[in-house]
């Protein structure tokens, strides 16, 4: 033992040699102090510090946090963030003389070296800054390889311990050590750092912790494995102990009285059980949550690979502002809840869009978030497209109508412009309807049909939109050319909702392309927007770990002549006063609108906007909408031998619209060019000198026999044909199939 005192001794003296003597002989033998100064050439040496991994938050419009990622639960804080008497806990029993000695604590690697070399248990001996080099170590490691190799009990791992230690202490001061340390702490109950800690164990912030909170954290860093109170009781018993040695050492040490101490170890553990959920799944708004958290996932300007994006929504500790705004969300959740059931099959999903900045502002679902089946719970994200955690989405049905429409008013149509069409439309020829590679397709012996078995008649831009006229949309879409109005859609950021390439089909305008609320909704905004078409945008602002902030604004080009977009939310307003909303009414403000119900009632959308917000909803059966319509369905508890468009989806559009603009002056629509659209070019001939009769599609009536009451009172005439449309004339599923391949 002599000897070992005296390798000690001189370890002291020249502070190089003391972590070799704090393990247990090597082999038997140790080392001599000739053979450690010549061969071990301990100097400092540099340390990589890899950031910390850092929670990341989302907050909405308001700054308030809806979700949270991490990989490890943490929050970093500056020291004079966290309480004194933590401070005064931590270094008293871990390394009581940290701002006394360097590197390493002779005397404490002393009584850990007599220990081992005596026979007993293995002591480190380690200052806090060692402590924190092994932790460092340990946070890089990638593999479990790694891991080992940064706890392994070796003297060669030791000796890389405190060159790293000796550059520590030269590059930082005693107390930026200390934060660091706390920082990067393990607390136990999956807490990383002391500010998680302090809100995990107790729920509140590493600044107000009290003596017994203080000694209770102080004491869990030593093993937090097994002092985990979440573990079990034996577990919180054991850190229970380990809180009164603490408590007893601060004693000791003087930093507290003997009666603070007998006081503190008289309390009870404490122990809150603070949850700190993660992730979409526990989000107050998860589909939206799921939306900007693939915003980011998404974006390569946040990492090469899709790893590198996840590690740093994990790992990155950024704060990411979104667009959300909390009332507007309330007003499209409370809608919803109105009309459809969580539990009903079929599921109703909205999302509200700004005109004139894209900013998405509400996105909701019938349908709780979750995976339990049993619950009738969905884990993707219904109201958006499948790069943003979404489905594939269901047809927009008429809702696309509208791109026919703009198309037509900017290549000279007038809003009287019309034409007459029968009850069926059938194209005039073999290559009527081409699509954008000037391929033909359709075929002219099918027929497109209107909702019901009415007579044909003239219809005008006007009428034939807010009746929503199949054969008179199938013929304008022939006139002004198919892929002039695909190239209209993709201009407002239509896309299909499963990723794929739009379907260019002659039925293209009765919206046999499955679509998503945020898309639609977005589209009909640039209407709105007097055709300035503004990429859909979830995240205003990311500031990362070191608070530095980066702005996002809005992405918009203006796709449309300002007068065309003027002209058609003109036209579409009609949808409210005489068309197929007219059952339901405005919203006591200006607003313009669609329909749009699927063939075979597979689907039924509503999609709107007043100058101030867009908004789109849907209506379908997740499950398969050709196997499941929506005929026959009881949905939030009423029946329903038919859903239209205006049905359930045109209500939660109208009452979720007028809630979320409450207390929003209302923007009136700019007037129409009478000079470019007023009058007409295709008139309407002479009413014949008889009468009208009921069903002869008066100019009010629904011209093209398309509508009919539903038995709710719903008019609507929103039947497509699916890509061959003819309700009827094809099997349930058909109409599914694409024609002219």
């Amino acid at each position: 033992m002599g000897n070992v005192v005296r390798l000690l001794a001189a370890a002291t003296v020249t502070g190089v040699l003391v972590a070799a003597v704090a393990f247990p002989a090597v082999g038997g033998a140790g080392l001599t102090v000739k053979s450690a100064t010549e061969e071990l050439h301990l100097l400092p040496e540099e340390l990589k510090e890899p950031p910390l991994a850092e929670k990341t938050t989302l907050l909405d419009a308001n700054g308030k946090q809806f979700a949270q990622f991490y990989y490890e639960n943490r929050e970093s804080v500056k020291l004079d963030e966290v309480s004194d008497i933590m401070k005064t806990a931590i270094v008293a029993i871990e390394d009581f003389r940290f701002y006394e000695h360097g590197a390493i604590d002779p005397e404490g690697t002393l009584r850990a070296a007599m220990k081992n070399f005596s026979g007993g248990s293995v002591q480190g001996g380690s200052s806090i800054t060692q402590q924190y080099v092994k932790l460092v170590l340990l946070n890089a490691a990638e593999t479990p390889e790694e891991q080992n190799a940064a706890i392994e009990q070796t003297l060669e791992r030791k000796l890389n311990e405190l060159r790293y230690a000796l550059a520590i202490e030269e590059k930082y001061t005693k107390s930026e050590i200390l934060e660091r340390y706390l920082n990067i702490a393990y607390f136990g109950a999956g807490a990383h750092g002391i500010q998680a800690a302090a809100k995990r164990f107790f729920g509140k912030d590493a600044s107000k912790l009290n003596l017994v909170e203080a000694a209770t954290l102080a004491g869990a860093v030593q093993n937090p494995n097994r002092t985990d109170p979440n573990v079990g009781k034996a577990s919180r018993e054991r850190l229970l102990e380990r809180r009164n040695i603490v408590l007893n050492r601060m004693a000791e040490l003087g930093k507290i009285t003997t009666q603070e101490a007998a006081e503190a170890k008289a309390k009870k553990l404490g122990f809150k059980d603070t949850p700190v959920p993660g992730g979409c799944d526990v989000s107050s708004y998860p589909y939206f949550c799921l939306y900007a958290q693939n915003e980011l996932l998404n974006d390569e300007s946040f990492g090469k690979t899709p790893e590198e994006r996840k590690r740093l929504l994990q790992r990155g500790g950024l704060t990411i502002k979104t667009t959300l705004d909390p009332k507007m969300q309330s007003a499209s959740e409370k809608a919803i809840r109105k009309f459809v059931k969580a539990s009903d099959k079929p599921v109703a999903a909205q999302a509200m869009v700004v005109p004139g900045t894209g900013a998405i502002k509400a996105m909701a679902a019938s349908r709780d978030f979750g995976r339990n089946k049993k619950k009738n719970q969905m884990s993707y994200n219904l109201a958006g497209d499948s790069q943003h955690g979404g489905g594939t989405g269901f047809q927009a049905g008429s809702t696309f109508k509208v791109f026919t429409l703009l198309t037509a008013l900017n290549k000279g149509f007038k809003i009287n412009d019309g034409f007459s069409t029968g009850a069926g439309y059938s194209a005039s020829s073999y290559g009527s309807f081409r699509d954008c590679k000037g391929n033909p397709v359709g075929i002219p012996s099918h027929t497109v049909q209107n909702s019901s078995e009415g007579e044909g008649g003239f219809n005008t831009l006007l009428t034939g939109t807010r009746n929503s006229v199949n054969t008179f949309f199938m013929r304008l879409e022939e006139e002004v050319g198919l892929c002039d109005v695909v190239k209209t859609a993709k201009s407002l950021g239509i896309k299909r909702a499963d990723g794929d390439k739009l379907k260019e089909v002659e039925t293209f305008t009765l919206g046999v392309n499955e679509m998503d609320p945020v898309t639609v909704a977005a589209a009909y905004a640039g209407i709105a927007a007097r055709g300035a078409y503004c990429k859909p945008m979830a995240i205003t602002e990311i500031r990362d770990r070191n608070n530095k902030a980066t702005q996002y604004k809005p992405k918009c080009q203006q796709v449309l002549d300002e007068k065309v977009a003027d002209a058609a939310a003109h036209i579409m307003s009609g949808v409210f006063t005489k068309g197929t909303m007219s059952q339901y009414g405005g919203i006591g403000r200006p607003a313009a609108g669609k329909t749009g119900t699927t063939d075979g009632y597979t689907a039924a959308w509503f999609a709107g906007f007043t100058p101030d917000l867009a908004s789109s909803v849907s209506l379908g059966d997740p499950r398969g909408a050709f196997q499941h319509d929506l005929t026959g369905v009881t949905i939030g508890g009423t029946y329903y031998p038919y859903v239209y468009g205006a049905t359930i989806s045109g209500r939660i559009w109208k009452y979720s619209m007028i809630d979320a603009l409450k207390g929003v002056d209302p923007t009136p629509f700019t007037a129409v060019d009478k000079d470019r659209f007023g009058g007409c070019t295709r008139c309407a001939p002479k009413p014949p000198p008889k009468p009208d009769k009921p069903g002869d599609g008066g100019p009010d009536r629904g011209r093209g026999g398309g509508d009919r009451p539903d038995d709710n009172g719903t008019i609507e005439n929103d039947g497509n044909g699916g890509w061959f449309g003819g309700r009827g004339k094809n099997k349930k599923g058909d109409s599914n199939r694409p024609i002219g391949r």
